[in-house]
């Protein structure tokens, strides 16, 4: 694997309102790459399905992995398997305890949550330090469609947003949690109804959450929590996929569902949104506000912005040949797309630089 620096190769261009985006590649030849995140400082740390986290430092990638937990994930994985490591999250005082936690399903299938901590290396984890905050088995699941109805049930913790406090382990429930005094429901939750929500984002300058809720067989979603929210939303799965009734067929609407902002369908090769985030990086004043996200099937990149009347509108950025398999966004608010083929890339938007080259030519 090698880093590149930035402007080596420009991919894939579009003309918008006068903005020029280009995605400018940050690595290369990585392996099943999805997902990317930062501790706050100029790193970048990469996600690979096998079971790696490695580090860009900011010129390229670091020959030693930050952490690697290949032995412990799911094996033989194949094809667009959505087992393996699947995420990681840096601790809000990393800086000070070193706590990060991953994601990923196990060798036997479960889903596991657990923390490590840095060692005395900052691009090393230690990873005799793990520890299992959560687990949940496979045999709790179903198959598509949502034939149990998981996502309506309250008493189970499938198809469900959880909120939990890791600040000791074993974790413990948030008082405010909205179903804390529910009989019969599990505690954790926070929000329902979804199906499979691949990339939630919290907007850095509001805390608004923005959830892409991939769909069955016919539509994509992206919902919108406000910050100011107290829990307990239902976004209607599996009742509704997006706006549209999936089970049953009809009469499903119910006035306590939270619609989606956004959706579209799988017209055109799209299959499975990628959430991504909301612009508010100083480089390019242009894009600020716009919500990027995009479809790992067809490759597209979309943005959207929300309008005077609080509504929502979108529309297709990039044509790309990539499967987009996350965003990712740094410590200063700018935004990378990841390529589940093996790279990871940079959105810019080069029309400033033009606009300046032509003042300095006046």
């Amino acid at each position: 694997m090698q880093g590149r620096a930035l402007c080596v190769v420009l991919f894939w261009s579009v003309s918008l309102a006068g903005q020029q985006l280009v995605l400018q590649p940050i690595a290369t030849g990585l392996t099943r790459p999805l997902g990317l995140v930062t501790a706050g400082d100029s790193r970048l740390f990469i996600v690979q399905q096998l079971g790696q986290i490695l580090i860009y430092d900011g010129t390229r990638l670091l020959s030693t992995p930050f952490l690697d937990v290949s032995t412990l994930v799911t094996p033989n994985l194949s094809g667009e398997s959505e087992r393996g490591l699947l995420g990681l999250a840096f601790d809000p005082h990393y800086a000070t305890n070193g706590f990060f936690f991953i994601y990923y399903t196990d060798r036997s299938g479960n889903i596991t949550l657990a923390r490590y901590s840095v060692s005395a290396n900052r691009d090393r984890a230690d990873p005799k330090s793990a520890a299992i905050v959560l687990t949940i088995g496979p045999g709790d699941g179903g198959s598509g469609g949502d034939p149990h109805n998981h996502a309506q049930d309250l008493s189970q913790r499938l198809g469900k947003l959880l909120r939990i406090d890791v600040s000791t382990l074993p974790y413990r429930i948030p008082p405010s949690n909205p179903f804390v005094n529910t009989a019969g429901a599990r505690p954790e939750i926070w929000a329902y109804g979804l199906r499979n929500p691949w990339r939630f984002t919290f907007d850095r300058n509001t805390g608004d959450l923005f959830i892409a809720d991939v769909g069955q067989d016919l539509w994509e979603e992206v919902d919108l929590q406000p910050a100011t929210s107290i829990g307990g939303e239902n976004y209607g799965w599996r009742r509704m996929e997006a706006t549209h009734c999936f089970n049953p067929t009809a009469n499903c609407q119910d006035s306590s569902f939270t619609l989606p902002i956004l959706e579209y369908s799988h017209a055109g090769g799209a299959c499975s949104i990628t959430g991504g985030y909301r612009y508010h990086g100083a480089k390019y004043p242009r894009l600020h506000d716009i919500y990027f996200y995009g479809d790992f099937c067809s490759g597209a990149i979309f943005g959207a912005r929300q309008q005077s009347d609080g509504t929502w509108t979108s529309q297709l950025l990039l044509s790309t040949r990539m499967a987009i398999s996350s965003f990712g966004e740094d410590a200063n608010g700018e935004i990378y797309v990841i390529d589940w083929n093996g790279g990871v890339y940079q959105i810019t938007d080069t029309s400033a630089a033009l606009t300046r080259r032509r003042t300095a030519r006046h």
